[in-house]
């Protein structure tokens, strides 16, 4: 794996992630199913190349204290999102239908722990660690100020709506932009 496929591949991960989402959803229910499972492996895809991208981002921006935290909190955001996105195939094979599939998650998530660590606290680490480094990126001059424009429109999108997660991958891969056009020579390996 190059920086530069990583780079691209992240995002498009994260853009097949987001329309298989779409197609899922146009009977008015998400899951279970093939698309269920395709979109949740695509995102999985994105996650274990941004874990390696997290690495790298470090290394560009000098090792130093706030890169070696940005990094730490993104791969604990990142396991806790595939163990989120683990859990969902699971329920999607488990469960007959979306009723089947709300009964399982109820279930999951009444277990003491679960929701801090696997829904409503530990992912956004994955969010807030890739804001965090590619400011530190911006403030060392590896990346133009101008990407963190796209870095938090990319981050904001979602929020305002999920349908807009295509979208969203899109601004996410202008952002990486100045990275992937780099020379090969200065896209060296972690």
């Amino acid at each position: 794996m190059t920086p530069r496929s990583a780079l691209i591949a992240a995002p498009l991960f994260a853009f097949a992630y987001g329309a298989i989402r779409i197609l899922d959803g146009l009977d008015g229910s998400y899951g279970p199913g093939l698309a269920w499972t395709a979109g949740h492996l695509a995102f999985m895809a994105a996650l274990l190349l941004f874990a390696w991208l997290f690495l790298w981002f470090r290394t560009l921006a000098g090792r130093d204290a706030l890169a070696t935290a940005g990094a730490v909190a993104g791969l604990v955001g990142v396991v806790a999102l595939l163990v989120q996105f683990g859990i969902d195939i699971a329920v999607g094979f488990a469960a007959a239908d979306r009723d089947g599939m709300n009964l399982l998650f109820q279930q999951v998530q009444s277990v003491p722990g679960v929701p801090f660590t696997v829904y409503d606290g530990l992912p956004f680490l994955f969010y807030v660690a890739q804001l965090v480094l590619m400011i530190r990126l911006a403030v060392l001059r590896v990346l133009p100020v101008w990407t963190l424009a796209p870095v938090l429109v990319y981050l904001a999108l979602p929020i305002v709506w999920k349908d807009l997660i295509p979208v969203s991958a899109l601004f996410m891969l202008v952002a990486l932009l100045p990275l992937i056009r780099r020379p090969a020579v200065a896209l060296a390996a972690v």
